[in-house]
């Protein structure tokens, strides 16, 4: 029994160790707590700790994969957005509190604080929280639905899942392609797409 809930912690850690929006941790939680028949609120809670795993190390590989993707420039002007997120103190955690509440990927917020080199401590706290309240609502949500397991499988391929990848894609393309210095300095909003190197 122990192994099922080592595949909901790896799980949650495989999906939110990529910088691609990839499906939610909650999605592994809900599936294996559902093949396996597994009390919800310790898949909840391994699966959330797994997930701010894969997020913490995110934020210490990223990077080193930007600098060898991108311009000194956008690596700045990312930096630069980071600083601005972790000079703002308790608006900051309130901001990542409420994002992690809304049903939006995380990956673009801490890639971007992973590329600012924020340190863990900014973003982990609020996401935690964030993260333990709507992955709590989304598997107890999943565990109702177990009756329905087949359409329940099949529909994670919907257009909410593909709604969520795309606003995950746009995100990401707005942190990469939007000058960030010019938006909250000149208060101009400018777009740049030599970023790579």
């Amino acid at each position: 029994m122990w192994w099922q809930y080592l595949l909901v912690f790896l799980g949650a850690i495989a999906v939110d160790i990529t910088p691609l929006p990839l499906p939610p941790a909650f999605t592994v939680m809900i599936l294996f707590q559902i093949m396996f028949g597994l009390p919800v609120w310790p898949v909840i809670f391994i699966g959330v700790i797994g997930s701010i795993i894969g997020r913490y190390i995110l934020t210490l590989y990223i990077p080193q994969v930007s600098n060898r993707l991108f311009i000194q420039s956008k690596n700045d002007d990312i930096r630069f957005l980071g600083n601005q997120l972790k000079d703002n103190g308790w608006k900051s955690q309130f901001f990542i509190l409420l994002y992690t509440l809304m049903p939006l990927p995380s990956t673009p917020l801490f890639v971007a604080g992973g590329i600012a080199r924020m340190k863990p401590i900014y973003l982990i706290p609020a996401f935690f929280t964030g993260k333990f309240i709507s992955d709590s609502a989304a598997v107890l949500l999943g565990k109702y639905a177990t009756e329905n397991t087949e359409s329940l499988l099949r529909g994670i391929l919907t257009f909410k899942s593909f709604a969520g990848l795309l606003v995950g894609l746009l995100l990401l393309f707005a942190l990469l392609f939007i000058d960030w210095r010019s938006l909250i300095i000149e208060k101009k909003f400018r777009l740049k797409f030599h970023i790579w190197k």
